[in-house]
């Protein structure tokens, strides 16, 4: 049983958990290329958990709604989620698909290739979503990512409407998406090549992105935030665009950057940020989470109130 399943959430999470195995090498193989890795890990991942422990580390009371399978690696994701005092009343335990897996190649520089097998996240349902009804009673936020059916991201974004919470989607892993679901997104969060994705428009320039920004607020999303690595950060809204710098650091290992980025976007807002605060409060802790390897084991430790 969870540690805190009579929390009220500030931010409900929905979406995958996955088992990250990692390889550490000198430089990323080509197609049909062997390459020999340096470091072996095994860390926990999957945008949704990775979301919904940068959110509870960063300040918000956080649920999770997902579907994770009855084995090794999804006892020790509920394990974890319990650990971090994440609510797991609404994770369902999958009797038939596995936990989902993940397997990373880390090179220079941060850079990284990745596959998912998908397995059990590919079982969350509308249904699931239903059941979680009571944890967006109270909700500030709910956050959402793409590694689950579009049936259930559907659910839970129209659900969150109907509860009036606050729909942020992180378009990751990106497809194009109908304007009805655009429709019922108060922020999405692309980077640059999901804009790209999203739009089919190009985004070399700023003024590109810009652009690009401006046709994703046409289908209806309530605002816009394109995250452009060094470039820093873009917000565009009916007010206009705004950019946001990136403070300069060694980056270690990227993987997990934008999750942590979501995650504490989330958690700003929901703890009462306006946008701008929340912005730079997401820029600054995923800056942080770069300079350390993992997803998860880099997200830091750091509430809105404290992070000059």
């Amino acid at each position: 049983m969870a540690k805190r399943q009579t929390q009220i959430p500030n931010v409900v999470v929905v979406g995958s958990s996955n088992t990250d195995l990692v390889i550490q090498s000198a430089k990323l193989p080509k197609p049909g290329m062997t390459v020999l890795g340096g470091s072996y890990q095994v860390i926990p991942g999957g945008k949704g958990a990775n979301q919904a422990v940068a959110a509870a580390r960063t300040g918000a009371q956080v649920v999770f709604v997902a579907n994770i399978g009855r084995d090794d690696f999804g006892n020790d994701a509920l394990a974890r989620f319990e650990r971090e005092g994440i609510g797991t009343r609404f994770i369902v335990r999958d009797r038939n698909a596995p936990s989902g897996v993940a397997l990373i190649m880390v090179g220079d520089k941060g850079r990284n290739l990745i596959s998912v097998a998908a397995s059990s996240n590919n079982f969350l349902a509308n249904a699931h979503i239903e059941k979680a009804k009571p944890a967006f009673a109270n909700a500030r936020c709910c956050l959402i990512q793409l590694e689950t059916p579009l049936p259930a991201v559907r659910a839970a974004l129209r659900l969150s409407k109907n509860q009036g919470v606050f729909t942020i989607l992180d378009p990751a892993p990106c497809r194009r998406l109908a304007k009805s679901l655009l429709r019922l997104v108060d922020l999405i969060t692309p980077n640059e090549l999901e804009l790209a994705e999203l739009t089919g428009m190009p985004v070399k320039t700023k003024r590109n992105i810009e652009y690009a920004g401006e046709e994703l607020l046409q289908t209806g999303v309530g605002e816009v935030i394109v995250t452009c690595g060094a470039r820093g950060v873009c917000h565009l809204s009916g007010q206009g665009a705004d950019w946001f710098s990136a403070p300069k650091v060694k980056a270690v290992d990227t993987v997990g950057a934008g999750d942590c980025f979501n995650g504490s976007l989330a958690s700003a807002l929901s703890n009462g940020l306006v946008m701008d605060e929340a912005i730079r409060f997401a820029i600054l802790t995923s800056a942080r989470s770069v300079t350390l390897q993992g997803a998860q084991s880099s997200f830091p430790n750091l509430k809105p109130s404290n992070c000059d």
